[in-house]
């Protein structure tokens, strides 16, 4: 390693010295900012919007893919991590794939219904045995994956940053759920929940855990390499 390489790392590390910047960074770089959210966001937008609108699967796919395609080439032209837009671009593509596959346009949701709850039963299995994903973030940052179990005071705030993770899944599938089983073509109003639940859940979540970590400053205790 040269010895900018590993200023850069001290400097990084350096940089996080209470448990609430290390989480409000990483938690940063893992959703990718503003910018990746919204890349995130606006081809599965631009997917559940067509279809809502004019209720053909083919063409909200197409729209799907066409807002992550121009997203996609502005990131490569930028040369910059396209990761968030494929993401996306997965997303619409396995969502299309349940919908063409059974014939039922409702399908479509299907995969997003069970995505949330594998989020959200994982996250509250965390938290009941004491090991909240959130607290994950903090060790990455230590340099030990596990210390941070040791401080009650992190493990308390780690939980209820992994609780403000879980209120959003918890809440599309009690809402969408009912709505994919009950009788006759759901998927106008299945497409208007997914929009309403997606990106403004996703928000308040991220703005309540901001309200929380600007609260506290808990000091890092850094494992030093040997």
């Amino acid at each position: 390693m040269s010895e900018t390489t590993a200023g850069t790392g001290r400097a990084e590390t350096a940089a996080h010295d209470t448990v609430e910047a290390a989480v409000r960074a990483q938690l940063s770089k893992a959703l990718g900012g503003v910018r990746g959210m919204l890349e995130a966001a606006l081809p599965t937008i631009a997917f559940t919007g067509t279809y809502v609108a004019i209720d053909d699967i083919k063409t909200a796919v197409a729209a799907g893919i066409g807002a992550a395609v121009v997203l996609l080439v502005v990131r490569i032209v930028q040369r910059s991590n396209p990761q968030f837009v494929l993401n996306s671009l997965v997303g619409i593509g396995i969502a299309a794939f349940f919908a063409l596959r059974s014939g039922k346009a409702e399908d479509a949701f299907l995969p997003g219904i069970i995505l949330n709850a594998g989020y959200g039963a994982a996250m509250i299995f965390s938290i009941v045995v004491r090991w909240p994903v959130v607290g994950f973030i903090i060790g990455s940052v230590t340099g030990d994956p596990t210390a941070w179990r040791a401080d009650r005071g992190i493990v308390k705030l780690c939980s209820r940053l992994t609780w403000l993770l879980v209120l959003p899944c918890v809440a599309r599938v009690a809402v969408q759920y009912p709505i994919y089983l009950a009788d006759g073509d759901q998927s106008g109003l299945l497409g208007t929940a997914k929009i309403a639940m997606g990106w403004p859940l996703q928000v308040a979540a991220l703005a309540a855990m901001v309200w929380l970590l600007a609260r506290g400053r808990t000091p890092i205790e850094r494992k030093e390499p040997a």
